[in-house]
């Protein structure tokens, strides 16, 4: 009997497999703040590894309403995949074996990749962008930097868009072929500026080009008819619709990446 074919993580049927698939739970990630569930999935001679949070394991949030955090990654995804960038994994919604969860093609991240780093100087070096300064022992500070890395940067365009309230270092994914992911997407999509990053670097700074045609698709695509529009409808309310409309629109009229607004704590903690 051969091997399953394994699926690449950008691969068109990737989602369809975690849709349709049989989902085996293998383990659990102890680390993270939901249940979350290490599984495989297998359908007509392919399989892949995936993360499964299920809804009835969402801890409930003060500031987001109870068991919508699975319907907040898949939106993510179908953002991500509508500016062209691939930078989230292909994510789901269906039944698993603890009912309807939110289910993600696993990422083998590659650990040697540096992302961020805490400096003993002032300013960043070439290829560095300042983040903020960081207490690392009693009485001392470092300076905690990001890679200057156009990949990061698309981030930071997506978060500003998703209104990512929590974009840790341990949420960025590098991988040996090139690309880099970004996962945990529960708490995004809020009508209220909760812009909470680690990807500060840019604040206040021109958006490129190519940042400035993929958010011209997204106001195309978000538009009453828009197919992103219609996708987004089945897993946020009106009015977080609506607000991604204005955050996409807010964006085009400054032509900059948004700066800490001063009235949310601008660096999630624990930062990574």
């Amino acid at each position: 009997m051969s091997a399953p074919e394994r699926i690449p993580p950008r691969s068109v049927t990737g989602a369809a497999l975690l849709a349709e698939g049989e989902l085996t739970v293998r383990g659990r990630i102890r680390d993270a703040s939901n249940a979350a569930l290490y599984c495989t999935v297998t359908h007509d001679g392919r399989e892949a590894t995936c993360v499964y949070k299920p809804v009835a394991g969402e801890r409930p949030l003060w500031d987001f309403p109870d068991g919508t955090l699975a319907e907040r990654e898949v939106a993510a995804y179908e953002v991500s995949e509508a500016t062209g960038w691939g930078l989230v994994p292909p994510t789901v919604l269906r039944e698993g074996p603890y009912g309807e969860g939110m289910v993600q093609l696993w990422i083998e991240a590659t650990p040697e990749a540096e992302l961020l780093a805490l400096v003993d100087t002032e300013e960043p070096e070439p290829g560095w962008k300042a983040i903020g300064f960081a207490e690392v022992d009693e009485g001392r500070t470092a300076l905690l930097v990001h890679a200057d890395d156009e990949r990061l940067r698309r981030l930071a365009v997506l978060d500003a868009v998703i209104n990512n309230a929590d974009r840790k270092g341990g949420h960025l994914l590098p991988t040996a072929g090139g690309p880099l992911y970004g996962i945990d997407h529960g708490v995004t999509f809020h009508v209220e500026n909760k812009l909470r990053t680690l990807l500060w670097g840019w604040a206040g700074e021109p958006l490129t080009a190519e940042a400035v045609g993929v958010l011209e698709g997204l106001k195309h695509a978000l538009s009453d008819d828009g197919e992103l529009a219609l996708r987004l409808a089945r897993l946020l309310t009106a009015a977080e619709v609506e607000a991604t409309r204005a955050r996409v629109e807010a964006l085009l009229t400054s032509g900059k990446h948004p700066e800490p607004s001063g009235e949310w704590p601008a660096i999630p903690w624990p930062p990574v």
